[in-house]
């Protein structure tokens, strides 16, 4: 009984490390649903785009085994792609004015 619950446990702590970046990226976008969902729209798209950041320092740091279901295609162009969005996204948070300020 010992040994199926530690291989069971054994198990669980590898999937764990092996998905670690994507749970990484989707804690930083439950922060930014968070923010959305405070009405702080602004500060919600700015810390999406930085999860998309995350996300391609994540691509371009770790191999591709452990990476996970963040490498989709090859390196250059998840890093060229989840850079250029993420970019986008953070220049478009800061450069939209808040409403109201007319």
């Amino acid at each position: 009984m010992t040994a199926a619950r530690s291989s069971t446990t054994n198990g669980w702590l590898r999937l764990a490390r092996r998905n670690l970046p994507l749970l990484a990226v989707l804690a930083v976008v439950l922060v930014a649903a968070v923010f959305v969902l405070a009405d702080r729209w602004r500060r919600g798209a700015f810390v999406f785009g930085l999860a998309t950041l995350v996300a391609a320092g994540f691509r371009l740091c770790l191999a591709p085994e452990d990476v996970g279901v963040l490498a989709v295609r090859g390196q250059r162009f998840d890093v060229a792609a989840m850079t250029t969005v993420g970019v986008a996204i953070v220049w478009l948070s800061v450069s939209i004015d808040p409403l109201g300020t007319g």
